[in-house]
């Protein structure tokens, strides 16, 4: 019963029996090796059946049910004819509807689907999301493309083939052939997860594909000045008033924890007086689109009033965030720190060295890191906690020998 690269098959399934002994009859067909089975809705005992020759042996009921197979058969085969002269590419789906006849629904590519996905993406920059998270989703659409190329030499897949071991694939070209961080491609396998939680919304998708699969758990070392290094950096007196300024920032966001964005766009209108009479930084924070509020330090204080007269608006002249860490590297060579100084390690600074080494409580550090979640504070500063931990139980010991 094959024809070209069909396959009809009639199969009992024998663990259907019903409470006549009766099994079902169901049809088994592949095409271009994918395989749908269909009911017929015709039972027969399973000693009738004859598997060999696809027909039911003889008795009363015989002649009914092999005359039901044939004509489901030749339509089958009438389907798949029809389909042929109609259109080169069609899916055993398709066979079955034209079969039943139902409308033949246009199976959805991978790519076609992420794509609807970023145009309803584009539709809420501004008001749900932002440009850049908008530009994020396109860049993985890029590499899932090339991906697709590079595997299966083709330009597409359909979305309804996708099985577990596409995602381990995608990781696997992800960090082999572009030679990507697992942090980043953790970053670019979330964003195809959330596509394919679209698709099954929209029912271009049945099964999760993703159900089975665990993302590589990475933890980034925290980079951060230590006490010593804080202190020399803030001590050490520059030739250059330029290095000076850039200097005086850095420490201005070490003893504030404001990001880069939120020092460079940070306005006098911004510093506020709290109601413990003290100032305060109160800044909407574009990461987390919450409102960052966070009481300054005299250190920070006594920065800010030392720029107070360069600019009406803002408290730091603007600048550049590439520009911003050429000179802090500069800064790093002459004040012989010797660490790749960028302007985030003053955010981890000011969370570590400033906070948590201060015997601020890692819930009063989360709030005023402006988290979202106490975890997030946990999972990236947890380990500053352990060492805290060993170096007070160390200075315990040696009190104890004495």
């Amino acid at each position: 019963m094959k024809s070209n690269k069909l396959s009809i098959l009639f199969v009992i399934q024998k663990a259907k029996q019903n409470k006549q002994g009766k099994c079902p009859i169901v049809c088994r067909i592949t095409y271009n090796r994918k395989r749908k089975v269909f009911s017929t809705g015709i039972f027969i005992e399973p000693h009738l059946w004859d598997s060999k020759s696809q027909l039911a042996k003889f008795f009363d009921e015989s002649d009914f049910i092999n005359d039901s197979l044939t004509l489901i058969l030749q339509d089958l085969r009438s389907s798949y004819l029809k389909l042929k002269i109609k259109t080169e590419q069609f899916t055993v789906s398709d066979i079955i509807l034209d079969y039943k006849g139902k409308a033949i629904t246009k199976e959805q590519g991978l790519l076609e689907v992420y794509n609807f996905h970023s145009m309803r993406l584009k539709k809420l920059v501004g008001k749900d999301i932002k440009e850049v998270t908008y530009k994020k989703y396109l860049e993985s659409g890029t590499h899932l493309q090339n991906f697709i190329k590079w595997k299966f030499t083709t330009k597409d897949v359909q979305i309804c083939d996708l099985k577990f071991n596409f995602i381990t694939e995608f990781e696997y070209y992800l960090k082999t052939e572009k030679n990507f961080q697992q942090s980043t491609i953790n970053k670019a396998i979330q964003r195809f997860r959330r596509v394919i939680k679209y698709a099954i919304s929209e029912d271009y998708l049945q099964k999760d594909p993703f159900i089975l699969y665990k993302p590589t758990v990475t933890k980034k070392e925290v980079i951060f000045l230590t006490g010593k290094e804080l202190k020399k950096l803030e001590e050490y007196k520059f030739t250059s008033e330029r290095l000076g300024f850039y200097r005086d920032q850095f420490i201005f966001c070490c003893y504030s924890g404001l990001g880069f964005k939120e020092m460079s766009n940070l306005k006098k209108e911004c510093i506020v007086n709290g109601f413990d009479k003290k100032l305060w930084v109160e800044v909407h924070r574009e990461k987390t689109n919450r409102v960052y509020s966070v009481p300054l330090l005299s250190k920070a204080v006594d920065i800010m009033e030392r720029y107070e007269s360069v600019d009406e608006e803002y408290v730091f002249p603007k600048s550049h965030n590439a520009v911003f860490n050429r000179y802090l590297k500069e800064i790093a060579v002459i004040v012989g720190i010797k660490k790749n100084l960028t302007h985030h390690i003053a955010r981890k600074t000011f969370a570590t060295t400033v906070l948590l080494y201060n015997d601020v409580p890692i819930e009063i550090v989360s709030k005023l890191l402006g988290h979202s979640k106490i975890q997030t504070t946990q999972d990236h500063y947890g380990h500053i906690l352990d060492k805290r931990v060993s170096e007070e139980m160390k200075a315990l010991s040696n009190k104890l020998k004495h």
